[in-house]
């Protein structure tokens, strides 16, 4: 079924169209997140964090057959590249050296939210092909220079890659409550050598450049933007055959247990850490949803602000953008408030959802300076209640090598990209295919600095496991 079998109609608010529509979209996708429900969305406009006049035109193109919404997906018109966290100003700056517009640019995403998941909001397969067609027909009838669909589900990815777009892979760090186990309760991780799902920061990236036929990019052997694997992540398992068939992977028991399944040097480094925050008189305390009270809230965004402008930076988000989170949505946030002589000091503000089990680890800020308080405030204490409550998966957002360390592994996450200049089209593709090759490189650089124990050594701390 093509777009053409539809009605297709692009609306220039989120607000223009009907929350239960879109969240019943939303509500059939195998990866949803809080971050593309309605009100999430309309937050971020309404507040004015993603208007026009901070370079984010609201196009958010539909497919209808009579009153139905069929397919749905939040498109932007972007005349600048920031807020995304998959860099293309390569390609822009490349643009304008040919004397080019590279912008404006379409991008399917959510505003300042790296978070991977259901982009293509469709009832059925279909759909979704027809959507990503329509988006195509839009950016041409725009005369736009790019289409951009970024954090993707491979739903979307299979979909976009069908009609022709390119792929692009870049890194996070994701930690699973999967506790390694062996038969009555003894611990076992992947065997030497099994697959993990290893990635690798953004480095540099490189413009590329169209001499002549505008068909080349950097080099061979020149700094590229690195990505990761096709992987999620995948909760640790035996060998067909060893053990006793059948044990279910269980979740760690308490921090200490979580601690018990990493390699002696990096366990030695988290108590560290833990311990000086702790010798400094730091102590948390945290609310979630409702019991998150309007001073917390407050405080929190003092925290934050400051952070970013200590960083040269104004914020993404604005005041008003997290009290409408705490008025439609208060039950996906979980926020951290550290103190110290009873006094707060620094905050944590970690996303969540219930249903799925699942926290992301979205903003920070303080307003002290103590040795290690960001792992604490952003890493430990967010696991050690994940563990508490049971939740599985906590996702440590875009880029950060020093989270392999605390146990968050490398996942690849993919976009998917259409440029309607044939040769820079092709000088891109050319440029990804390079990417990859320097992406292999990189994994193997990082599969030798797995945190995680080896099978053998947890044996050997164990002992033998119990005959059957």
């Amino acid at each position: 079924m093509s777009a053409s079998n539809y009605v297709t109609r692009v609306f220039s608010s989120p607000l223009d169209i009907p929350a239960e529509a879109w969240n019943e979209l939303l509500a059939r996708e195998t990866d949803p997140s809080p971050f593309m429900s309605h009100a999430y969305l309309v937050a971020l406009h309404a507040s004015g964090c993603a208007q026009h006049p901070s370079g984010w035109q609201a196009q958010f193109v539909t497919l209808w057959q009579g009153d139905d919404l069929q397919a749905a997906c939040p498109m932007y018109l972007k005349n600048h590249s920031y807020g995304e966290y998959v860099f293309d100003w390569a390609w822009a700056n490349a643009y304008a050296q040919h004397g080019l517009d590279y912008y404006p640019k379409a991008l399917v995403a959510v505003p300042f939210t790296p978070v991977p998941g259901a982009r293509l909001l469709a009832t059925h397969p279909q759909a979704r092909t027809a959507l990503v067609q329509a988006l195509i027909d839009h950016a041409r009838q725009e005369n736009l220079s790019s289409l951009h669909l970024l954090f993707a589900q491979p739903q979307d990815v299979a979909a976009c890659e069908a009609a022709g777009m390119m792929l692009r892979h870049t890194v996070q760090f994701h930690w699973k409550n999967v506790a390694p186990t062996l038969p009555a309760a003894r611990g076992s991780l992947p065997p030497e050598g099994a697959d993990l799902a290893w990635g690798g920061p953004a480095l540099r990236p490189v413009d590329p450049t169209l001499p002549a036929a505008r068909g080349s990019l950097p080099p061979e052997g020149a700094d590229l933007a690195w990505g990761g694997p096709a992987l999620r992540p995948v909760a640790p398992t035996l060998p067909e055959g060893a053990g006793l068939a059948g044990a279910a992977p269980q979740p760690f028991q308490d921090f200490d247990h979580f601690l018990a399944s990493l390699q002696q040097e990096k366990r030695k480094k988290i108590r560290q850490e833990r311990r000086k925050v702790a010798e400094a008189g730091v102590v948390f305390r945290w609310s979630l949803g409702t019991a998150i009270s309007a001073a917390d809230w407050g405080f929190f965004y003092r925290c934050y602000e400051r952070t970013y402008r200590e960083h040269g930076n104004a914020p993404y988000l604005n005041r008003d953008f997290f009290q409408r989170m705490a008025q439609t949505m208060p039950e996906h946030w979980l926020l951290f408030v550290a103190e110290r002589d009873g006094n707060p000091m620094a905050t944590s503000l970690i996303g969540i959802d219930a249903q799925a089990g699942v926290a992301y680890g979205r903003y920070w800020g303080a307003l002290e300076r103590v040795d290690c308080l960001h792992f604490e405030a952003c890493y430990y204490q967010p696991l050690a209640w994940c563990i508490a409550h049971g939740y599985t998966r906590f996702e440590g957002g875009a880029q950060g090598e020093h989270k392999m360390a605390r146990a968050l592994l490398p996942v690849k996450t993919t976009s998917a990209h259409w440029l309607d200049h044939p040769s820079f089209a092709d000088a891109v593709e050319r440029f990804l295919e390079r990417e990859d090759q320097g992406i292999q490189q990189y994994l193997d650089h990082l599969a030798q600095r797995n945190p995680m124990k080896s099978i053998a050594a947890v044996q050997q701390a164990l002992g033998p496991p119990s005959k059957a």
